[in-house]
């Protein structure tokens, strides 16, 4: 009771501003705080009387209530709808667009071309080295030219046709290790692993990045973007070294009946590990030199420079020093 009747000596000393403020904010009515302030004067506590003396407050009383017009109500209405209806009001979930590429698409006749001229040029480009021995004698010439043009060129066709084999079998793996990821991962994760990552570079550079940052963001976009091809190349690698492992296993049993299977188990655990290793290496580096590329030249371009080139320089770097630590390993 103490407390109220501060409060209502407040409302005495101020009684316009007070009173305005408790009716915008709705928390008491007219009436209610005529009771209120009546009922308090009435049985003012005797201690209050000894500390601040007798004391009437002047009520006045109001029948009249709000009234609102239908057009005042309507308008409000109306106002609200279109408050609510705001483009800027509308929260809605990011639209994830993951485009798949047809399952076949390494037998197309562009892909399959470029594939066979890539393969063919890998094996007979070291076939026409010049030749070192050019200042012979003329008797001696004809001779040793004859010999070296007998060139068989069965095994470097033989190797490219394998070749071939081996690039569209990885491909066709990593379109269904995509079907995979959209159906059983996460539709955020799967467009992160589906993304086009030349064109994410561009729209990374549009955004004005500082460099390492800009350098950064490139670099895990194409770690996520070429994982499921570096995961595809891992399968294909690890299948045919238990495909050759159960091969030698079936030959030997046919030949010899004492086969060394702990030797060969430890050498197919070999083979899987360098694989693994290669193909982490690949991955690593392929993120590194993308974000270099991105940064030092073109975005687009440089992404998949330095992705084409980190992927074939980290298996040969990692083979390289792992050789020279380990010999008889790799």
């Amino acid at each position: 009771m103490a407390g109220i009747a501060i409060v209502l000596d407040l409302l005495r000393k101020n009684p316009t501003q007070t009173a305005q403020a408790l009716h915008s904010s709705g928390f008491f009515s007219a009436k209610a705080a005529a009771a209120a302030a009546a009922s308090v004067a009435a049985g003012a506590p005797y201690v209050y009387k000894t500390l601040f003396g007798n004391f009437r407050i002047p009520v006045a009383y109001c029948d009249a209530g709000t009234a609102w017009s239908e057009d005042y109500v309507s308008n409000l209405r109306s106002a609200s709808q279109r408050l609510f209806q705001n483009d800027s009001l509308n929260y809605s979930t990011k639209d994830y667009k993951i485009e798949l590429k047809p399952l076949f698409s390494a037998f197309e006749w562009r892909a399959l071309a470029m594939t066979t001229l890539r393969s063919f040029l890998m094996f007979f480009l070291p076939l026409l080295e010049p030749r070192s021995n050019l200042e012979e004698d003329d008797d001696d010439f004809l001779p040793d030219t004859e010999e070296e043009q007998h060139v068989d060129y069965a095994v470097p066709i033989k190797k490219s046709v394998i070749q071939i084999v081996r690039e569209t079998t990885v491909v066709t793996t990593r379109r269904i290790l995509e079907r995979l990821a959209v159906h059983y991962v996460s539709q955020r994760m799967a467009w992160k692993l589906l993304k086009d990552v030349p064109k994410s570079a561009m729209r990374k550079a549009g955004r004005k990045l500082p460099t390492l940052v800009f350098f950064f963001s490139v670099s895990r976009t194409t770690f996520r973007g070429h994982f499921l091809g570096v995961a595809a190349s891992w399968l294909i690698q690890v299948g045919i070294e238990i495909y050759r492992f159960f091969s030698h296993m079936i030959k030997s049993k046919e030949e010899v009946d004492d086969i060394d299977t702990p030797e060969q188990l430890k050498l197919l655990a070999t083979k899987v590990s360098s694989a693994t290793i290669k193909c982490g290496a690949s991955l690593v580096f392929a993120s590194i030199g993308a974000g270099i590329g991105a940064t030092l030249i073109r975005p687009s371009v440089g992404q998949w420079i330095g992705c084409a080139v980190g992927d074939l320089a980290g298996p040969v770097i990692i083979s390289y020093c792992l050789g020279r630590i380990f010999p008889a390993e790799l």
